[in-house]
């Protein structure tokens, strides 16, 4: 076997350990506290900023986090409950997906929720009990999802009627902000690109691998991959440039723009200003 050959072979292995171990990180739960009592920040599973007034918000295992640049996370309408998916659509806008918590009614799949009141209520829109969107999108007016009960990404233009578009194994996705036919997904054999909206997908090219991806309104592409590094591209894909690295398992990846980009990864959500060169903690688990 060629040198490239086994170049690639590695890169394979690689993806293929990230994302059953991401998809594993996902599934699993934990309800354990701090030493002083308080809940841990653990097990983030989706970042947002509103645009309202750029706060930044993480859906946990147990609960929605509001993360102030200062001070302490704090857990919107102490509502315990397990978002698997979330993301910011508008001001006070949010849509998400997951599990209730102890106590609460409902199936134990909780399909697209919806709050417009920035988390503090939340409504269930549809497909409760039939989807769990471990990643979720909101970008040209549709919902888009992949539903972990069944491997299909979905997307809504009304967010009740929903259409399969694939059933291609991702862990995560990103919409183009130009155009709603664009999709990029991490999968383990690498990124793959979607040209009509997911329903089929090719794999890119000369991509590095990457495990999470999201896509920024100004364009700007950031992926990372599963040993935490953080690669950068401003041509939708066409060519990567190497940043940071991150320590611990990656978890949850946000790009504001060029110079903001957040990301969850060992325990800590961690803030750049730079595009990603550098990272500073913004809160520790």
């Amino acid at each position: 076997m060629s040198r490239r050959g086994r170049w690639i072979l590695v890169v394979i292995a690689l993806l293929m350990i990230g994302v059953l171990g991401f998809l594993a990180l996902r599934g699993s739960g934990s309800s354990e506290t701090s030493a002083t009592g308080g809940v841990e920040l653990e097990h983030v599973h989706g970042l947002g900023v509103d645009p309202g007034d750029n706060t930044l918000y993480a859906g946990t295992h147990y609960g929605l986090f509001r993360l102030p640049e200062e001070g302490q996370a704090t857990r919107i309408a102490d509502r315990v409950q397990d978002f698997m998916g979330f993301t910011v659509a508008g001001p006070d806008h949010f849509l998400a997906s997951g599990h209730p918590g102890e106590g609460q009614d409902g199936p134990s799949s909780l399909g697209l929720i919806e709050s417009t009141d920035g988390g503090q209520t939340w409504a269930s829109l549809s497909l409760a009990g039939e989807a769990d969107f471990h990643a979720l999108e909101y970008r040209h007016g549709q919902v888009y999802g992949v539903n972990s009960m069944t491997g299909e990404f979905m997307v809504s233009a009304d967010k009740k009627n929903w259409e399969t578009r694939t059933d291609l194994p991702m862990a995560d996705f990103a919409v183009s902000s130009d155009d709603p036919e664009v999709v990029l997904a991490t999968t383990e054999q690498g990124l793959a690109g979607s040209e009509d909206g997911g329903r089929s997908f090719t794999l890119v090219r000369g991509a590095p691998p990457i495990l999470l991806v999201s896509w920024a309104d100004d364009g700007t592409l950031v992926g990372l991959g599963p040993d935490g590094t953080v690669y950068v591209s401003s041509d939708g894909g066409e060519a990567w440039e190497e940043r940071a690295r991150l320590d611990g398992s990656p978890e949850a990846l946000a790009a504001v723009n060029e110079t903001e980009i957040y990301a969850a990864a060992g325990g800590a959500v961690l803030a750049s200003t730079d595009g990603g060169r550098n990272f500073t903690v913004r809160h520790q688990g």
